[in-house]
């Protein structure tokens, strides 16, 4: 996909937007304003939400709210998912569909009725005054289309009733509109794929993730709020392919080895031996994914199309595929609410599509009995002791335990440790259903708690375990960027991979698998080889067999540093040999691998690209690094006896006064004094270099004479 143009539009888009509502909120907010006439209830509810938080807070809020949903619109658009073009206009038109059909006279009573109905009709005809006619009764009518997809998809099109419809930007229609930058950006190639929602996701907060980086050069630690935006980073599709085909493909593979899947799995890579003990599934409903940092859903989706093709594998029909998919198999955690939904979209707009390699789409029935995929979005839940105590007195100890109550003070968290959560409440469905039976209608003071309490144990039921196969790319964050509340959960809740949020993740995901379950991730590679993850890299060489790694040198993931897609197996064997290839940036053309696994100077030296290693190799050599490139021989060696065993090893020459002995060539007086040559090294060199002080001599008379 080509992203430049996506990248500028975004990042134009959200300046233009943060400049519209700005200025929208400062005119709905004037004393005499026509808001506080017309919709009183509304400005009042945006003065309590701006005392709560702020009014950059608000903006940002509402102008995020409303790129999403145009962009959305523009998705649906583009695949002629809507009924009507909503932001797009009619081939050889100029305004959007809707407006025009709208001019005409032909607007649906389903979608507009009423006083509104009139209200737009009066404006296009001038019997309504206005100063900009076509664009007042244009946003009504946008206004209208999200208040009927509430109904299909309440996560992304929440009823607009309130102040975000006071803050909608005015100008949707002139070329210079946001609507006419969207069009121009989410072009029909680009809408192909639901892929791009993601990227646009991912280049809206890059310049706030600029700004979050830019104060950690001044100290300033990544705050909560700031960590979705500190962490986003939108994962290249092969990889992507590469994590679900070699654990949730693999896992199906083992069950029905003659199945037509193989075929469509191009970064499978094929285990060395036949594997007997792996999870026994009988049918694709029983299969559970689950993504625990799922951000935009774009490894949720590419898992639906893996599932689709199993699903017909099975003999299913594939007009029943999609609801299957989204009610049975997959399942997101997310602290970020903006992602969270356009996740949700995403596998929303997957089942509208139906089939993935299918011409049509499966608009009918997903109108007719709209789904809601399992996503949900991590929220933080404070509620006083005095109203638990309460709670408690009503509902008894029978049904609030001390897990219960322990779990309640676990969510307070939420938003700075997201899924590493481990709920004290082991049942939390079967608690979470008990009290949902509760009726405490008529008891005032205690609709609030109850209402946290469920919600927290909704969150609760996705962090328990119960999935089969977890695939993410976890956030990066190094301790020393963390705020000190969240450095000091790490080190209390996962000491031994409390330096950096990725690794603690690696941690809990294999807390949601059962024995001989799959944990995918594409991690930074420090845990392979830092002395601070050898606790970690101990752990997991106990308590899983590596599957498969796909290891990234720096770039090919578009960020500078090493990366490592990784597939676990839960109780494999210490003995169980597992696949490691190398990526260089070279190796890829067109945001994929030229050939896979590829073809380089590190790959080329053993058959078919891919090294076979197991824990039991990596913990022949001190502190268990993961070098799975290493010869057997040369693991051999570290069984050897060591030099220090019978000979003392010294640093060797050291002047103790480098200014004062050490001299370039062109400095030496070879005449009157005698030199020897003294290795200095200097500055980073990549090939050759570091000659004119890393040669020098020292001059031997002073040298006995020299006192330090």
């Amino acid at each position: 996909m080509e992203t430049t143009k996506l990248k500028k539009f975004a990042q134009s888009a959200r300046r233009t937007l943060l400049t519209q509502v700005g200025s929208k909120l400062k005119l709905v907010l004037a004393h005499d304003s026509a808001a506080r006439r017309e919709n009183p209830l509304a400005v009042a509810e945006l003065e309590q939400q701006l005392a709560a938080s702020s009014d950059k807070q608000v903006v940002e809020q509402v102008a995020y709210l409303w790129f999403n949903r145009l962009c959305a619109l523009r998705f649906m658009d583009a695949n002629a998912y809507n009924r009507i073009r909503v932001v797009s206009p009619a081939d050889g038109q100029f305004q959007p569909e809707i407006l025009a059909e709208a001019k005409a006279g032909h607007i649906d009573e389903g979608l507009l009725h009423g006083k509104l109905r009139e209200q737009v009709l009066a404006l296009l005809s001038g019997a309504a005054p206005s100063r900009d006619p076509q664009g007042e009764a244009y946003r009504l009518l946008v206004v209208a289309v999200c208040n009927d997809y509430h109904r299909l998809m309440p996560y992304l099109f929440a009823r607009i009733d309130d102040y975000s419809e006071l803050l909608m930007p005015d100008d949707l229609l002139s070329e210079n509109s946001i609507l006419a930058y969207t069009r121009e950006a989410m072009t029909p190639e680009a809408c192909e794929s639901v892929e791009v929602i993601g990227w646009l996701y991912q280049f809206y907060i890059s310049e706030k993730k600029d700004e979050v980086f830019e104060g950690l050069k001044n100290n300033k630690k990544i705050t909560a709020e700031n960590i979705p935006a500190a962490t986003q980073l939108f994962t290249p599709h092969w990889i992507v392919r590469y994590l679900v085909e070699n654990s949730l493909g693999r896992l199906w593979l083992l069950n029905r080895p003659q199945s037509g899947i193989r075929a469509q799995m191009a970064y499978y890579i094929e285990p060395e031996t036949p594997e007997r003990d792996f999870l026994k599934i009988r049918t694709p409903e029983e299969l559970k994914i689950c993504d625990p940092a799922c951000g935009s859903g774009h490894i949720l989706t590419y898992a639906y199309d893996l599932l689709f093709a199993i699903y017909v594998d099975a003999g299913y029909d594939a007009a029943e595929i999609p609801e299957k998919i989204l009610t049975h198999n997959l399942y997101g955690i997310e602290i970020d609410e903006r992602a969270a939904e356009l996740a949700a979209f995403a596998l929303a707009m997957k089942a509208l599509k139906g089939d993935p390699l299918g011409a049509g789409n499966n608009r009918r029935r997903f109108f007719r009995k709209p789904l809601k995929p399992n996503i949900c979005r991590l929220e933080k839940v404070v509620v006083s002791a005095q109203a638990v105590d309460d709670y408690v007195g009503f509902v008894g100890r029978d049904l609030f335990t001390a897990d219960l109550r322990q779990t309640l003070k676990q969510f307070e968290e939420a938003d700075n440790v997201g899924s590493l959560i481990r709920p004290a409440l082991r049942n939390a469905a079967d608690a979470l259903a008990t009290l949902e039976a509760k009726d405490v209608a008529g008891q005032l003071f205690l609709t609030g708690t109850h209402a946290s309490v469920l919600k927290v144990l909704r969150q609760a039921a996705y962090l328990s375990p119960q999935y089969h196969v977890v695939i993410a790319n976890p956030p990066y964050m190094g301790s020393k960027g963390m705020n000190p509340r969240l450095a000091t959960w790490l080190k209390d809740h996962y000491p031994d991979s409390k330096s950096d949020l990725f690794a603690a993740f690696i941690e809990r995901g294999l807390e949601l698998i059962p024995k001989y379950g799959y944990s995918a991730m594409v991690t930074m590679q420090s845990w392979m080889f830092l002395s601070s993850y050898e606790k970690l890299r101990a752990k997991l060489m106990r308590t899983t067999s590596m599957e498969s790694m796909a290891h990234m040198a720096n770039m090919v993931m578009g960020i500078a540093f090493g990366t490592a897609a990784t597939v676990w197996k839960l109780s494999g064997s210490v003995k169980s040999s597992g696949a490691f290839c190398y990526i260089e940036y070279e190796d890829i053309c067109n945001d994929k691998p030229i050939a896979f696994p590829p073809n380089n100077d590190r790959n080329n030296k053993v058959k078919g690209n891919v090294f076979r290693a197991s824990a039991a190799d990596f913990q022949k050599i001190p502190s268990s690094p993961i070098a799975y490139w290493v010869t057997k021989k040369m693991r051999e060696v570290f069984n050897s006896q060591l030099v220090s065993d019978f000979s003392d090893v010294g640093k060797g020459l050291d002047t103790g006064n480098n200014d004062y002995f050490l001299r370039f060539w062109h400095e030496n007086k070879f005449k009157t004094d005698r030199w020897f040559p003294c290795q200095k090294g200097g500055d980073f060199r990549k090939w050759y270099g570091n000659n004119r002080r890393a040669t020098c001599k020292i001059r031997q008379t002073e040298l006995l004479n020299f006192q330090h």
